[in-house]
């Protein structure tokens, strides 16, 4: 999975409090598909704006395949959302902005002000990704976003040097310097370009002008990560936000998270009272989930959670491949029980590889394949190869 810009230091973890609550790993489990989503009734008046208010951050990426990663997560909790919809939730003016949380993330619009720590760091860096741009280069971009409005990288100069995809143009480097700085904010995209605009312009007042304390912003951002996950370890809360080890130790005690032991995980572990008090219980969603969805990205705390070992392979050379470019965990009774690797050929939806832990999941796979087929647009689907040849007949006939 992508990383932020600034690495994650190991640090030594603060000396732990006993805990006060001792929960199964099957609760823990449920728990977190409560949290992220996956289990009970959805909210559908909410929409993906919801869902996005629910954890927090939806990752971003260029790779589309049924379609791209920010609009499968809200449909793996809502069904077929539409994209003008999803499109609206992002990046309609004032609902939510981009920045790097636990990747190039959408965030709420509510959580700018809690990420004034990391605008802070890296003003106080004075660098992003190690990028420098002199202050008249920089000066021009602002200035030209404060004369004519909001506007592409093209629109500003242009975006490469080169083809090379990071030899950036100082036009790019500095909007992107200015968009980590603060004073900058994406407001929509178009054809996946980002568009820019001035954060006082673009940021409601009210919460542009609020600056909370680094530690006000961690201990909120650490709450919020928290009650996403349902129940976290050490490692989990680092991760969701890609805080530093020192930055988490000193946030957890004003977090209001309360430690507790999970049967079976190795570390100890910590969720939010409120969700602790409601037992989960509800409808689980059947579907095919992004390998950038929150419910996953998480490598160590999937295999943890679900005993899946997943990792995304578009990156991985073909002949090396296991489970194929984007292989989609299947999701299904709250548990991750297949891989489907998808394409589209026109109107027919393409499962170029699939694995199923037991036949029983063949009507969930089906299911699945055949609310995606519907949800894209596509007519027919065709499976090219199963790992367990034998369930073909099923599989055929189920899907019709």
């Amino acid at each position: 999975m992508a990383q932020t810009p600034a690495e994650i230091p190991a640090a030594a973890p603060a000396a732990l409090p006993s805990p006060t609550v001792r929960i199964t790993a099957d609760h823990a489990r449920r728990l977190a598909l409560r949290a992220q989503g996956l289990l009970g009734s959805p909210d559908r008046r909410a929409g993906a704006r919801g869902v996005l208010q629910q954890l927090g951050a939806v990752q971003l990426d260029t790779i589309s395949v049924l379609a791209r990663s920010h609009e499968l997560v809200p449909y793996a909790r809502l069904g077929a959302v539409g994209r003008r919809p999803v499109e609206q939730a992002y990046w309609g003016r004032g609902a939510a902005f981009e920045y790097w949380s636990h990747a190039a993330c959408v965030l709420p619009i509510e959580q700018w002000p809690l990420f004034a720590f990391r605008r802070r760091a890296y003003r106080d860096a004075n660098r992003v990704w190690g990028h420098r741009v002199s202050p008249e280069a920089y000066a021009a971009v602002v200035d030209k976003l404060r004369a004519e409005g909001p506007m592409t990288s093209t629109g500003l100069g242009g975006a490469k040097r080169t083809s090379e995809w990071w030899d950036w143009s100082d036009t790019k480097i500095a909007v992107e310097r200015a968009l980590a700085f603060g004073e900058v904010v994406v407001t929509e995209r178009r054809g996946w370009k980002r568009v820019y605009d001035l954060a006082e312009r673009a940021v409601p007042a009210e919460l542009f002008d609020r600056e909370p304390s680094d530690a006000e912003c961690l201990a909120e951002l650490v709450a919020r990560a928290g009650a996403a996950l349902g129940v976290a370890t050490r490692a989990d809360l680092l991760d969701y936000h890609r805080l530093k080890g020192a930055q988490l130790d000193a946030a957890l005690p004003e977090s209001g998270l309360v430690p507790v032991e999970v049967e079976g995980w190795a570390a100890p572990a910590w969720a939010d009272p409120a969700a602790l008090a409601a037992e989960p219980r509800g409808r689980h969603r059947t579907t095919l989930l992004s390998p950038f969805d929150s419910l996953v990205w998480d490598r160590a705390r999937t295999e943890r959670i679900f005993g899946m070992s997943h990792r995304l392979e578009a990156y991985t050379p073909k002949h090396k491949r296991v489970h194929g470019y984007f292989a989609m965990p299947l999701l299904t009774g709250g548990r991750l029980v297949g891989r489907v690797d998808p394409a589209r050929e026109g109107r027919t939806l393409v499962a170029r590889q699939v694995s199923l832990d037991a036949p029983k999941f063949v009507p969930a796979l089906a299911e699945a394949l055949r609310e995606a087929a519907d949800w894209v647009g596509c007519s027919d689907v065709r499976v090219e190869r199963l790992a367990d040849e034998s369930l073909r007949p099923e599989l055929e006939k189920l899907l019709g």
